[in-house]
């Protein structure tokens, strides 16, 4: 069973920067497509940033130039370098995993996160 931890999360000013981790353990996740996602009080949960097995990247409109998805497979960790943040990207970050061959479609549509591994997640707040 693949278990994922976030860490990074806290409180900026908008303008600022964080950068988010993901540990991955109980399975070699370097042939997994691996991906960002987050959930703003009263809204559903949406794709951020997702990294392929060969560290191909894909990007939501919204944070297209600003975020940055990475990752060390020495390591087993993902991460996602936030720059610029605005208050509209508060919300809990979560650290995904999935067998999918198609990272654009899985950030964009829920029906694929069934079988998806999930961390626990992040608190991100932005204030103005």
């Amino acid at each position: 069973q693949m278990q994922l931890v976030e860490s990074g999360g806290g409180s900026v000013q908008a303008g600022g920067s964080l950068r988010l981790s993901c540990v991955v353990s109980g399975y070699t996740y370097s042939s997994y497509c691996m991906g960002w996602f987050r959930q703003a009080p009263g809204k559903e949960r949406e794709g951020v940033a997702a990294i392929d097995s060969d560290g191909s990247t894909s990007y939501v409109d919204s944070v297209k130039g600003r975020f940055t998805i990475s990752k060390d497979n020495a390591k087993n960790t993902l991460y996602l370098q936030m720059d610029s943040l605005k208050p509209e990207d508060t919300a809990m970050y979560y650290c995904a995993a999935d067998s999918v061959k198609d990272p654009k479609s899985w950030l964009l549509l829920p029906g694929l996160w069934r079988r998806s591994y999930w961390g626990q997640g992040t608190q991100v707040t932005v204030s103005s």
